[in-house]
């Protein structure tokens, strides 16, 4: 197999999935110095040349979200003053999408901030799977694609399917994704309407659908705190659910106090991928089954080389 004609590089958000990556393109990761000075600073050295060279760099904008995003930017302008002849940012998530308009006259539009922010590092196009906010790729003035996730976990999600299985939305922005869900699986869909009262507090004010004497299964781009999803599932058993204690999320972000919080709701089974690295809070949480995006980045990677469409079929 030929090497590929461009430099993939990562961060150490992708620590886990870039290796996995590299394998499915057959590819060797570009060695890269990634340090910090004992006041945090970040010092980094890309370890060959990259001059007139397409790059591809792997990192999601995890927690701790700020590092994570800030050696991003280093990378990219790292990348930038070598010469590179393209700059490519994959990344599996992004942090601060949920900021995508003003929460009040003096507020920042934080997603807009970190888009402007990623453009002047020199990144000429940006790859994002199952952002939170869709409309975030318009604060970009360079092209942006979202790649869907969920299809590549339906086999893990089927495996917690029954025959009165309802696939269920926590809220208006997951419709999508809980509805293309259900068309694949033939399976039913339900809503729950949600009032969020600040970043860690919500409130579920009613369900649409029919969930009476079904088992129901939560589907979301991600766990967070895991407040949506615990005040979902109260909401379904309260509507008369026989069984409401399974989760299906791409990004497993788990904030402090996430796994206990889906333990003490009685969620028995989680299924996430890994755009999100394993944290030390993912034990006490009831994880069933990891899904690697890993083929799937190296898809993308691959069409992008080849001057695909992303958005057809495999």
């Amino acid at each position: 197999m030929a090497a590929p004609d461009y430099l993939l590089i990562a961060g150490t958000a992708a620590a886990e999935l870039a290796p996995r990556v590299a394998r499915e393109l057959g590819a060797t990761l570009t060695p890269c110095r990634i340090e910090r000075f004992p006041d945090g600073e970040i010092s980094m050295e890309i370890g060959e040349s990259v001059r007139r060279r397409e790059v591809v760099i792997i990192q999601p904008t995890s927690p701790p979200v700020n590092d994570h995003l800030m050696e991003l930017v280093l990378l990219a302008d790292a990348c930038r003053r070598a010469a590179a002849s393209h700059i490519t940012a994959i990344i599996p998530y992004f942090g601060y999408a949920r900021s995508d308009r003003r929460q009040g006259r003096r507020a920042p539009v934080s997603a807009s901030a970190v888009s402007t922010l990623l453009e002047g590092s020199g990144i000429g196009h940006v790859v994002t799977f199952d952002v939170h906010a869709p409309q975030v790729e318009g604060f970009f003035s360079i092209p942006t694609d979202d790649i869907e996730t969920m299809p590549v976990m339906d086999s893990a999600l089927a495996a917690l399917l029954d025959a009165d299985t309802v696939i269920v939305a926590p809220d208006l922005g997951a419709v999508r994704r809980a509805r293309d869900a259900s068309r694949r699986l033939r399976r039913p869909m339900a809503l729950c309407l949600k009032r969020r009262r600040n970043g860690a507090d919500v409130e579920v004010t009613g369900v649409v659908g029919d969930v009476d004497g079904h088992t129901c299964i939560v589907v979301d781009d991600m766990i967070s705190t895991g407040a949506t999803v615990v005040e979902s599932i109260r909401a379904l058993r309260a509507a008369g659910a026989r069984e409401a204690g399974a989760v299906v999320a791409t990004h497993a972000v788990f904030a402090p106090g996430a796994a206990a919080r889906l333990a003490d709701a009685g969620v028995r089974d989680v299924v996430v991928t890994d755009t999100v690295a394993p944290t030390g809070t993912w034990p006490a949480a009831p994880i069933r089954h990891v899904v690697s995006v890993a083929p799937l980045v190296a898809r993308v990677i691959r069409r992008l080389e080849a001057g695909e469409s992303l958005r057809e079929p495999a």
